[in-house]
């Protein structure tokens, strides 16, 4: 009888192990089954809202692949189920590589070339792009926009190189142009006035100092 109870116990406690254990499993392969379908889900989100939303998105994707990896202890033939992590972990380095171009690409678009920067710097941020624009300079800000111009060129003149200058002299005659059109507009006589002392200080700065740069480059260059 005793022998009996104690066979009945073992059978018991096994089948509870097993029990215990196949629970394990199942759990695990769930785990897994949430991370795979995580992965997949990502494909069909919008690359914008994507993008937008990726810090979130990296945040839930190093919590699942933490718990899948973990519980792929817990699934005895456990090669499929690790061939399936594998192959969404490429599947999302795929994507965050495209993320990661994007952002790049995008960072750089909304960096201005050197030229925009320094037509920035003389006529305020956006003021003139690829098209030229001078219309908004007028009578009333005229003498304004030559002082900025002026002033930002003597401010710059040492760090300009020879394709600055050469920048700075075609915004200068876009200005000057512009200027022969806003006289016929009422430009009064004392900034007309105020704007030639101004100009008389641009010339001499312009070929002294470009001249200079040009020198340092072909020293630079010859070492």
């Amino acid at each position: 009888m005793k022998n009996t109870k104690l066979v009945l116990g073992l059978a018991v406690m096994t089948i509870g192990f097993a029990s215990c254990k196949d629970e394990k499993a199942e759990q695990a392969e769930k785990k897994i089954d949430s991370y795979v379908t995580y992965v997949d889900s990502l494909g069909n989100v919008a690359e914008a809202e994507a993008e937008g939303n990726w810090k979130a998105i990296e945040s839930s994707y190093d919590m699942k692949i933490v718990e899948a990896e973990a519980a792929i202890a817990d699934v005895k033939d456990n090669t499929t189920e690790q061939a399936r992590i594998d192959a969404s972990k490429a599947k999302y380095e795929a994507l965050k590589i495209k993320m990661e171009a994007k952002k790049m690409a995008d960072e750089a678009a909304a960096e201005p070339s050197s030229k925009q920067k320094i037509r920035n710097a003389l006529f305020g941020a956006g003021k003139i792009g690829d098209d030229m624009n001078f219309s908004w300079v007028n009578a009333a800000n005229i003498h304004s926009v030559y002082q900025q111009f002026i002033h930002t060129v003597e401010n710059n003149k040492d760090q300009y190189s020879r394709e600055d200058w050469d920048e700075v002299k075609a915004m200068y005659e876009a200005l000057d142009s512009r200027k022969n059109t806003v006289e016929k507009e009422g430009l009064s006589s004392e900034d007309n006035r105020k704007i030639a002392g101004l100009k008389i200080k641009f010339a001499p700065m312009y070929t002294l100092n470009r001249m200079g740069a040009k020198s340092e480059e072909m020293n630079k260059a010859k070492q």
